[in-house]
């Protein structure tokens, strides 16, 4: 419970049961009818409830909402949403759709089952009228249970579901209140909130990406994932069953240098003997610590890297993991396939400093240990420096004496690979060179970028380029 002024979950559906004009259908598949049963439990219920519904049999659920390949999935939760909503105003919207706003409650879920052997997670979304009349928004959320019971799970999904709801009908015009009441009467320790979607008429003008920020800067989860297009991503249908190359970075703005790790990285990944090329999915990461170095989060800083790097035609992930090992972890959590981590040397070099693991019993070698421990492996590009014209390699970096044997050891394993298939050009190509090109007016900053990200930069005047001034 957050404060005193945190409705309960008993009151939060009474709430919605006393709306008159709140009408629609819950519809749930897996885990019991949680969310419905608190609209019962608390009163009135006859009031908001068109339908009930269960299909827990495949072949039932199939007859109804039509086949998927999977059933606890996206697909399915909006072919229910959808067709339950449709139902509802086809049925019921000549008669009362001057006063009533219909809305369509859904989830589809895994929780755990009797040996304890399952993906405990679940799809869940609401698909509503704000007016009657009107038309219909949508929010879509999926959900990891934490909770080691099929009991206490079934339980913190019933009160997410009534968050859900009570938000959507009482919240729809704050999407960022609304995401911080969906663990009301709950905590992190029990659920985890890892994707979410806002759309239609109620929310044309939300940007999902800053949606996605929102539940890793609340801690709602640590990572959020969006890809081209500005299509909100669901991490375990993205990374399941894919080779994983990630690159981390501050990426403001992204330049020739970044695509250069990451097709160097990406070259030698795909020689690997254990990586299919057609399976490998290629990340940009960006730590919440990156975007907040300033003391604050800057929304539209975000949002400028993130056009620049859905330009680029890349997926984006934002994290809570400052700690490789715990990218690392996070990452082996949705794929058993090869996971290869792409950096500069200077970030090599951080990755040994020792002030990072002080508060692992074991240390540097407990941090090392976890990162390694599923045959992961880093590729690490040179440096070279502005003034002298020294390159750094895995070869000369400097490493504290008595962590040199425990290096060597890691690239005598093969753990830590030096890229040598780069593009010279690149390895003078810093970015804060290009913004301070930029700000000072000097076009030799367009070659120091990919074009597609030139072209961002230039009709959304960022970082200071002269236009709108808006950044």
């Amino acid at each position: 419970m957050k404060d005193q002024d945190t409705l309960s979950t008993l009151d939060k559906a009474l709430k919605v049961n006393l709306d008159p004009r709140r009408y629609g259908t819950f519809a749930e598949i897996g885990a019991g009818q949680e969310v419905v049963r608190w609209f019962f439990l608390a009163g009135g219920a006859a009031g908001t409830i068109s339908k009930s519904i269960s299909a827990y049999d495949m072949k039932v659920s199939d007859a109804i909402y039509g086949r998927c390949e999977r059933y606890v999935c996206r697909a399915r939760l909006e072919s229910m949403l959808a067709y339950e909503q449709d139902l509802n105003l086809e049925r019921l919207r000549a008669e009362r759709g001057d006063t009533t706003a219909f809305f369509t409650f859904a989830d589809t879920v895994s929780a755990r089952n009797y040996h304890g052997t399952n993906e405990c997670h679940g799809w869940m979304g609401v698909r509503f009228q704000a007016h009657p009349r009107d038309e219909s928004s949508q929010i879509i959320i999926h959900v990891r249970m934490l909770n080691r019971t099929n009991a206490l799970q079934q339980e913190a999904l019933g009160i997410v579901g009534v968050n859900l709801i009570h938000g959507a009908c009482m919240q729809h015009y704050n999407p960022e209140l609304l995401i911080e009441s969906l663990l009301d009467n709950l905590s992190t320790d029990r659920l985890e909130i890892d994707m979410i979607e806002f759309s239609g008429i109620e929310f044309r003008h939300v940007d999902n990406r800053l949606m996605s920020l929102k539940l890793v800067q609340l801690g709602l989860t640590n990572a959020a994932m969006f890809g081209p297009g500005d299509k909100v991503l669901q991490p375990s249908e993205v990374l399941r069953k894919r080779a994983v190359l990630v690159e981390r970075g501050s990426f403001r703005p992204v330049c020739n240098s970044n695509i250069d790790i990451l097709r160097c990285g990406y070259e030698r990944f795909c020689e690997e003997p254990d990586v299919e090329r057609d399976s490998v999915i290629q990340i940009m990461e960006i730590t919440m610590r990156n975007l907040m170095a300033s003391g604050q989060l800057d929304s539209s800083d975000f949002l400028a890297r993130a056009d620049m790097l859905v330009a680029s035609g890349l997926t984006v992930l934002i994290s809570d993991y400052f700690e490789y090992y715990r990218l690392a972890a996070y990452l082996s959590r949705y794929t058993r396939n090869k996971i290869g981590i792409c950096m500069g040397v200077g970030s090599l070099g951080a990755l040994f400093d020792e002030k990072y693991y002080v508060e692992l019993d074991g240390g540097i070698l407990e941090s090392l240990g976890r990162l390694f421990k599923n045959d992961l492996k880093l590729y690490i590009y040179p440096l070279k420096d502005r003034v002298t014209g020294d390159v750094t390699t895995t070869e000369n970096l400097a490493i504290a004496p008595d962590l040199k044997k425990l290096y060597g050891y890691l690239l005598d394993r093969q753990c830590i690979e030096q890229l040598t298939n780069h593009d010279e050009a690149c390895l003078s190509v810093f970015s804060r060179d290009v913004l301070e090109k930029i700000a000072s007016g000097d076009v030799s900053w367009e070659s120091m970028v990919p074009g597609e990200v030139a072209e961002v930069i230039k009709s959304r005047s960022y970082f200071g380029y002269p236009g709108n001034n808006r950044h």
